[in-house]
């Protein structure tokens, strides 16, 4: 998800630290305690139960997007086909 808004500081775990986060439309709230590298605003972060795991760079989160809608694509080609078997 896109990040929008970050609230806190990387060197100050006592005050929240969140990112607000976006993909098409919908926005949350992400902790940041325990992601690996503090993000920028635009950079993408993956996420796993509302905590930020891993931080990507546009470019980086552009390629990662290509590459999911191309594995997407393949596996409903992969399963059209099953099914007129």
């Amino acid at each position: 998800m896109k990040v929008i808004e970050i609230q806190g500081d990387p060197d100050d775990f006592l005050n929240g630290q969140l990112a607000v986060v976006e993909t098409d439309g919908i926005q949350k709230e992400t902790r940041l305690d325990i992601v690996d590298r503090w993000p920028r605003l635009g950079d993408y972060l993956i996420i796993h139960a509302g905590f930020a795991i891993h931080t990507l760079d546009p470019e980086e989160a552009a390629t990662n997007i290509r590459l999911m809608e191309e594995m997407a694509e393949k596996v409903e080609k992969l399963e059209a086909m099953d099914g007129k078997k």
